[in-house]
């Protein structure tokens, strides 16, 4: 595929736990959209692009971005959609794409930390990078992780366990409007999200210059979940080396086939991956609510007021409600 054959892209970018997912399945059901084969690619941030000429940049870019994750799409889809989260917080590998697509839209979608870092605690639970059981004892253990320190064996990305840095939302949209431009920026609270996900859909195609399509499903996505055991979680989601091609499932799959062996199904990869999916779906359960203890709720927005203030200064929006301490908060 050819860049030419998707001549606009839009980046959802938000912090993890936050609508991306939401917004994503919004975007998917346009009959303009080509939805990558996994939601969040992260190619931008997989390869070192900055440097690259012209010329090098676009035979890497239709190969291993566009050819992998995006050849699936017919002629009439001529808007790409890349829901990789990670970019938010390294907003500079971004700007190849902006030489590829200078008319790109990034989507940044936010939450109220006091609600995000718990969800985002039991997400990187349920995808085996995780192992800490309580929200408020992996808190407690940012100082180990900045040192290096109690990092899973699992784990894909050691910085998704600094949840302070993944509050840090301030910093972070500011880096992101300083790299890409302000004006390709569509802000969505996830307040606005739940209040009127028609209107932040309608809000969002009318910033991205697409008409929204009829019969989208406004119904929520990803909602939280838990597992019963942790072990065989990180087996399946998080798998050794040596089993990886048959544990790791189909995204991971899709990550890193090789684009020049023939085309075909892989009947005993589909036989391990149908009962990877069982396991899966047996070992998940309900996410038990707990509420977060007053102590933690205070540090964390002792550590972050600062940040939200920013935010809402930058935003010109009233965030003075987020970071409330409450002693029936749920986590």
């Amino acid at each position: 595929m050819q860049i030419k054959d998707l001549p606009r892209f839009i980046f959802i970018v938000g912090a993890p736990r936050c609508g991306t997912t939401t917004l994503a399945g919004f975007l998917k059901e346009h009959p303009r959209i080509c939805y990558p084969l996994v939601k969040e690619p992260h190619f931008f941030l997989q390869h070192e692009l900055r440097g690259l000429d012209s010329k090098a940049l676009q035979d890497i870019t239709e190969r291993e971005y566009l050819d992998r994750y995006y050849a699936q799409c017919g002629s009439d889809r001529d808007t790409g959609v890349d829901g990789s989260v990670s970019y938010l917080y390294a907003p500079e590998h971004l700007v190849p794409a902006l030489s590829l697509w200078p008319d790109a839209r990034f989507v940044i979608a936010l939450r109220d930390p006091m609600t995000m870092l718990p969800s985002l605690h039991a997400r990187l639970k349920y995808t085996g990078d995780e192992t800490i059981e309580t929200f408020e004892d992996a808190w407690a253990a940012i100082p180990d992780r900045v040192a290096g320190r109690r990092i899973p064996r699992s784990c894909y990305e050691p910085r998704w366990l600094r949840y302070d840095e993944a509050g840090k939302f301030g910093t972070y949209v500011e880096r992101f409007f300083d790299q890409v431009g302000r004006h390709r920026c569509f802000v969505s609270l996830f307040d606005d999200l739940v209040a009127d996900p028609e209107g932040q859909y309608r809000a969002m195609c009318a910033f991205a210059g697409i008409e929204p399509h009829p019969g989208t499903d406004f119904s929520p996505r990803r909602e939280s979940r838990g597992i019963r055991y942790g072990w065989l979680q990180r087996l399946l989601k998080r798998p050794p080396s040596f089993a990886r091609d048959y544990l790791a499932g189909k995204q991971f799959a899709a990550r890193e086939r090789s684009l020049d062996a023939p085309a075909g199904e892989d009947k005993v990869a589909e036989k391990f991956f149908s009962l990877r999916k069982r396991l899966l779906r047996w070992n998940r359960i309900p996410l038990p609510k707990r509420p977060i203890p007053i102590a933690v709720q205070t540090d964390i927005r002792a550590r972050l007021k600062p940040e939200i203030d920013r935010l809402g200064h930058l935003l010109g929006r009233d965030l003075s409600h987020w970071l409330d301490v409450r002693g029936g908060r749920l986590g």
